[in-house]
């Protein structure tokens, strides 16, 4: 059903298409120029030229190493909540909040009516996909986890609050789709964090994606999905983006009683470790994802963003794991 929607929109795709989940490293000279502008001394201007170079930099990157699915690398954007939340009306950011290690970000606070005014990743959409020739995923934080993440001072619930943020998402996703996005991830790393709410997190992505016509793709970067199985079979996307490849679960017996009934896009490269992954390794996890689904099925990529990593490593660990998916490839056209 999948490869059927990629065809209508269009996209020619090889078996196994690789991917990045969205953020890459910020070149070190973007990471100086951020901060002078937090102090006031540099213009927005500025810091946007220094943005868009960053992008063809990892556009160049990505087609230099072989990925067939590209993204901008959100060099434009901070924390992904917050850089939604500070674009929203009705929004605002909090203190420091700890995330997990020495790491902090700035938590989202509804303060009034949530409104979406105009575009907000659109225009650096286009300027990527204007820069290369392979299709660039639109990438929108999706309503629940924009709500789980928030402090909510003006709903009276949380469902209140998640479906009028997908509400307004939507009207970014229709953005994006009507500037020519063909490939849509909504990120919910929120998604398995209460159970119990599903329900609502599958009702919001609906709200966004309802009669929209793109390949969407729900990325999770890691929770207890076995909680939330087979539920999340009913969310509205073509792709769910799973870190599942180095999962304590047997997701063979868990997919052998209820079978996975979508594409199903695989992190094989742990983000978090600053230690590149062998050959071997990533070639195993391929083949274990292989046994999950059909291959005209899976697709390929790292577990999360890359974004903690530095360049090198970054580029390390996709390259290796574009020189397994290939070797899949191979190993598959010989059977």
């Amino acid at each position: 059903m999948s490869r059927a929607t990629l065809r209508r929109l269009g996209i020619a795709l090889p078996l196994l298409p690789i991917t990045s989940v969205g953020s890459l490293p910020k070149p070190p000279e973007l990471v100086a120029a951020r901060a002078r502008f937090a102090r006031g001394v540099l213009s927005q201007r500025e810091l946007d030229e220094l943005a868009a170079e960053a992008v063809v930099f990892w556009l160049r990157r990505q087609e230099e190493i072989g990925l067939d699915v590209l993204v901008d690398g959100e060099m434009y954007r901070g924390d992904m909540a917050a850089y939604f939340a500070i674009a929203l009306d009705g929004m605002g950011l909090s203190g420091l909040v700890r995330s997990y290690g020495n790491r902090y970000y700035r938590k989202p606070v509804i303060t009034g009516p949530v409104r979406w005014q105009q575009p907000i990743t659109v225009g650096w959409w286009q300027f990527a996909q204007q820069h290369t020739d392979r299709p660039v995923k639109g990438m929108v934080t999706g309503p629940y986890t924009m709500m789980d993440w928030s402090f909510d001072e003006y709903y009276p619930s949380r469902r209140a609050a998640c479906l009028q943020l997908a509400a307004e998402l939507r009207k970014e996703v229709e953005a994006l789709v009507g500037a020519g996005a063909r490939i849509v991830q909504i990120d919910e790393p929120a998604l398995s964090a209460r159970p119990e709410e599903l329900s609502l997190a599958i009702e919001a992505t609906r709200v966004v994606t309802d009669g929209l016509d793109a390949y969407f793709v729900v990325h999770a970067c890691y929770g207890a999905f076995d909680k939330i199985y087979p539920g999340l079979l009913d969310l509205p996307a073509d792709n769910l983006d799973l870190a599942i490849s180095q999962s304590a679960v047997d997701w063979i017996q868990v997919f052998r009683r209820d079978p996975f009934v979508k594409d199903l896009s695989v992190g094989v490269i742990d983000v978090h470790n600053h230690v590149v992954e062998s050959l071997p390794d990533v070639e195993q996890r391929i083949r274990r994802a292989l046994e999950l689904v059909a291959p005209d099925a899976l697709w390929v990529g790292p577990d999360c963003g890359l974004k903690t990593r530095t360049v090198d490593q970054a580029t390390a660990k996709l390259r290796v794991m574009a020189q397994a998916t290939v070797a899949a490839r191979n190993q598959l056209a010989e059977k």
